[in-house]
């Protein structure tokens, strides 16, 4: 579903959709047939401060009243007329899930925002999966609550209100405060039976944490449903993401979720047996599952799509950081011969050199780690790049290694769920900067995965794409489920283009694979000397 050029003027309603992710805000806005009629872009970036992975709320509006403005310009360049001449029907927020947004009963912010990068709650987590019966990841609201707590924090005592980004931008839009339930599931663990927090475990919470002067019930977002209405865009709502006062109050919003559900949704991949794989600045792969776990795992996050089914998934802190500043150089090195490269054609001859590289990358090993990955064991990250004397240096096997060190972590967690949990998927969808060059990206999940990897033409717009039509669906849906909705009146023409594993590929990636579990002792070492 890419961009269409057709006539002046759009004919009928619209839903906005914008996503704040790791390096990008994108706001994608779609007709009545969920086609994509312009975007717009801000790139962003998030900060070390004192030793926290955080980006400030000053960044957070400048960035979205940026990609607001772009917006506004494309739909003037491809429309002929200015936004406000176009009718929006309902518009929904989307963000990286999980992290810690905190604030007190005036509304004022606790402490900078901790994003679901910072791997610094390690003991509150295992404290709350020993307690829960149930595996709480590190990045969850919940886990950095609970440390906060363990740690003695001032400022805890003061929280009236706990959220994720998307809740928090949602919240200033339209005064609600509330959370879609793929995106709640990633703050405290839902109960299937009832679409809600887990009372139990609800419960046990405020047991460990005593009296800090509030029940956890009482902080958290109300959980709504896909489909479910969630406010209205409020004057000042309206200011704050358009100064310019062409956008008016009013405009119904859906509940705001987070990028993993966003994107089962951009992807179709919200029906049991079926799955999809986000990968851009993290990796992760989400598998609806016919059934329960059988037990609980670390590596596996139990979360649900927004509909409330649940999901099994497996979180990468790292995925393309390593594989983007490898690209500059190559840049930095093409330009000393040529005035300019651009960016996407250097991706692709990359790309596509790498299919060039023999099955297992001839000997070489890479660790794309900038941040801790706690399903290998690692609560700190160095990029490192290592061969051994008779490795085969070559651009082709280079660019093959580090395609694949961009996966590899995602297929330990996998390797679970495939082969222990014997969980079945017919097809994972892709969607993210890794599979944006045709063919290569889909091709090595394949191989990594053992299933059959797919991408839709509108896997570039990614979860913005995917919130627009959880708009949409909010008020057209008519009764339908939203796996209906999705396999019936958006997906029933696009059925993407697919890739199965050949089978030199896959042995090749289970060779580098051998080779990469041994070398992760070279990682470790690297973050015991390398400071």
């Amino acid at each position: 579903m890419e961009l269409s050029s057709g006539q002046a003027k759009i004919d009928g309603k619209t839903f906005l959709g914008i996503e704040l992710g790791s390096t990008r805000i994108k706001a994608v806005l779609i007709n009545e047939n969920f086609d994509p009629v312009a975007s717009g872009n801000h790139d962003w970036e998030n900060r070390l401060l004192d030793g926290v992975w955080t980006y400030s709320l000053d960044d957070v509006w400048a960035g979205l009243q940026s990609c607001f403005r772009s917006l506004a310009r494309d739909v003037e360049a491809r429309r002929k007329e200015p936004l406000s001449g176009v009718p929006i029907a309902a518009i929904g927020i989307s963000a990286m899930m999980h992290g810690y947004l905190v604030f007190d009963k005036e509304g004022k912010q606790l402490v900078p925002f901790r994003t679901w990068r910072n791997t610094i709650t390690e003991k509150a987590a295992a404290e709350l999966t020993e307690t829960f019966g149930f595996n709480i990841p590190q990045r969850w609201s919940i886990a950095h609550l609970y440390q906060a707590v363990l740690n003695k924090e001032p400022h805890v005592k003061d929280i009236a209100f706990l959220t994720t980004l998307a809740g928090y931008v949602h919240w200033k839009l339209t005064g609600k405060k509330a959370l879609g339930i793929g995106d709640a599931s990633g703050v405290f663990p839902i109960d299937g039976t009832v679409n809600n927090y887990h009372s139990r475990m609800i419960g046990q919470f405020d047991a460990l944490a005593g009296d800090p002067g509030w029940k956890l019930e009482e902080i958290l977002p109300a959980v709504l449903n896909a489909g479910d209405d969630a406010g209205t865009l409020t004057e000042e709502g309206a200011r704050l993401l358009d100064p310019s006062g062409a956008l008016k109050a009013g405009i119904p919003f859906c509940p705001p979720e987070g990028d993993a559900g966003t994107g089962m949704v951009a992807t179709n991949s919200v029906a049991e047996r079926t799955g999809n794989v986000s990968a851009g600045t993290s990796v992760f792969a989400m598998a609806v599952l016919e059934k329960e776990l059988s037990r609980v795992y670390t590596e596996i996050d139990m979360v649900t799509t927004p509909g409330g089914k649940p999901v099994a998934m497996v979180h990468c802190n790292s995925c393309t950081s390593d594989l983007d500043a490898w690209a500059g150089l190559f840049r930095e090195a093409a330009e000393l011969f040529v005035p300019k490269v651009e960016k996407r054609e250097l991706y692709d001859l990359l790309y596509y050199q790498a299919l060039k590289g023999e099955a297992d990358g001839g000997g070489l090993l890479s660790y794309n780690y900038y941040s801790g990955e706690p399903i290998t064991g690692l609560e700190q990250g160095r990029p490192l790049f290592t061969r051994a004397p008779d490795s085969r240096l070559t651009l082709a096997n280079f660019m093959r290694t580090i395609l694949y060190s961009a996966v590899a972590t995602l297929k330990t967690g996998m390797d679970i769920l495939m082969k222990q949990e014997r969980v079945r998927l017919d097809r994972l969808l892709g969607h993210g900067g890794l599979f944006k060059t045709e063919g290569v990206g889909q091709r090595f999940m394949a191989a990594a995965l053992g299933v059959p990897v797919g991408v839709m033409v509108s896997a570039g717009e990614g979860g913005a794409w995917g919130i627009a039509l959880l708009a949409a669906y909010m008020l057209k849906k008519d009764g339908m489920t939203l796996e209906t909705f999705l396999a019936q009146k958006v997906f029933a023409a696009n059925s993407g283009t697919w890739v199965s594993p050949e089978a030199e590929d896959v042995r090749g990636f289970e060779a580098f694979m051998k080779r990469y579990t041994e070398g992760l002792a070279i990682e470790k070492a690297a973050v015991n000397h390398l400071k």
